[in-house]
């Protein structure tokens, strides 16, 4: 497989659309079942937040030197001013983000003993971005899409990517030839049409076809529904332990096995498939290449607890014994 010039990635400037959340972790041990209730009581013994959802995506291209423009919405409290601080602490431009006091940042805590979660506590309000909102991030976009090479769309569900946004954003990109990327959640895959590359994962895109998706001959079918229904050239469907299943149009499917490792956290996996897929696309590796790289990453990352990202020195490392 072609090598991807992990070091061109710093030259790389990447625009994240998508809804940004607070991922909080709290550490502990068990070491008794509670006296009230069969469920363990777990000691904590320390705290830890950090970046979730689209903000993941945004971890993940940092931690290989790209240089990130922000487009979302925070709250106006406590987890939306976390959201704002942690950006700037890593040199993410935070002009593209809106606050909306209506709609609070969503906060994920889990709750982590001995390596493994135990518990996660969502506190969350789904409701879509207002047309006010709308029209003012459109502009943002417009303003920066030409001085960025890639757009990754990191939808959550949460309200902030909506038809009208993802539309707006693909026409832009087409008439500056940016490369488009999404992670979709809504079922209904019409919803991205046209992007350069949607990256579901199996589960997603058997719902999405309407399908189960038991043999390669089922995820070649889906593969063939969701390209008709959203336009595209190009579908990466990730298939956990399975590896990916690449897809584009006027050419054979191809399969990229995973590497056999210990999984502890598989949260996130998917946020860094589609990053290091986006910067290796936009440095100018082929599609395989790029998903090789992908595949590589989310390997180093599910061995690892919490959303985490790989280092580009862990990438280097693996993606040369892969050669």
């Amino acid at each position: 497989m072609p090598m991807v010039d992990i070091d061109s990635f710093k030259n790389i400037r990447a625009m994240v659309i998508g809804d940004l959340m607070i991922d909080e972790y709290l550490w502990g041990s068990v070491d008794r079942i509670s006296p009230e209730a069969p469920v363990p009581v777990v000691a904590v013994e320390t705290e830890s937040q950090t970046l979730g959802g689209a903000g993941n995506v945004i971890n993940n291209l940092v931690a290989m030197g790209a240089k990130v423009f922000a487009i979302g919405t925070a709250g106006t409290g406590k987890a939306g001013q976390m959201i704002f601080k942690k950006l700037e602490d890593s040199g993410v431009e935070t002009s593209g983000i809106v606050s909306e006091p209506q709609r609070p940042t969503t906060r994920k805590t889990r709750v982590i003993a001995s390596n493994q979660q135990v518990l996660r506590i969502d506190k969350e309000i789904k409701r879509r971005i207002n047309n006010r909102t709308l029209d003012r991030l459109t502009r943002i976009i417009t303003s920066q899409i030409q001085s960025v090479d890639l757009i990754i769309i990191s939808d959550y569900d949460k309200g902030l990517v909506t038809r009208e946004l993802v539309a707006r954003t693909v026409d832009l990109a087409r008439s500056h030839k940016v490369l488009t990327l999404a992670d979709p959640k809504s079922l209904d895959f019409t919803k991205y049409t046209g992007v350069s590359v949607l990256t579901p994962n199996k589960k997603e895109a058997g719902l999405a076809a309407n399908m189960d998706i038991l043999t390669d001959e089922d995820l070649e079918a889906a593969s063939r529904k969701i390209m008709a229904q959203a336009s595209l050239r190009r579908l990466l469907i990730t298939c956990g332990k399975d590896g990916m299943g690449l897809f584009e149009q006027g050419k054979p499917s191809r399969t990229i096995a995973s590497k056999a490792r210990q999984v502890f956290d598989v949260s996130g996996a998917g946020d860094t498939v589609i990053s290091l897929l986006g910067l290796g696309l936009a440095s100018g590796a082929g599609f395989e290449a790029a998903a090789g790289a992908a595949n590589a990453a989310a390997g180093i990352v599910v061995a690892k607890v919490g959303t985490a990202t790989a280092s580009i020195d862990e990438l280097k490392q693996v993606l040369e014994t892969n050669v």
